[in-house]
């Protein structure tokens, strides 16, 4: 889940979700503002129907937060600095 694998494609692993997710953290915001503002939707070139839930969004959020990617203040998500 963390990975992507032979079952599990690679838009939809979590690190792949939590890259997109720190991409968008470029100020910071609410986690409804990123979850609304975050593409959910796979490349239309591809030929994969897989689209992120909620779920999964979480999910990337608690493995940035865990890995200590990103930091909640006063309910705004911001990315931490190196």
């Amino acid at each position: 889940m963390i990975l992507p694998s032979k079952h599990l494609p690679q838009d939809r692993a979590l690190l792949t979700v939590g890259a997109s997710i720190l991409r968008q953290l470029s100020r910071p915001k609410t986690v409804s503002a990123l979850w609304e503002e975050l593409p959910r939707k796979n490349n239309p070139a591809r030929n994969s129907k897989a689209t992120l839930s909620y779920e999964g969004f979480v999910l990337a959020l608690d493995l940035l937060f865990l890995i200590g990617a990103v930091d909640l203040h006063e309910g705004l998500l911001s990315r931490k600095s190196a």
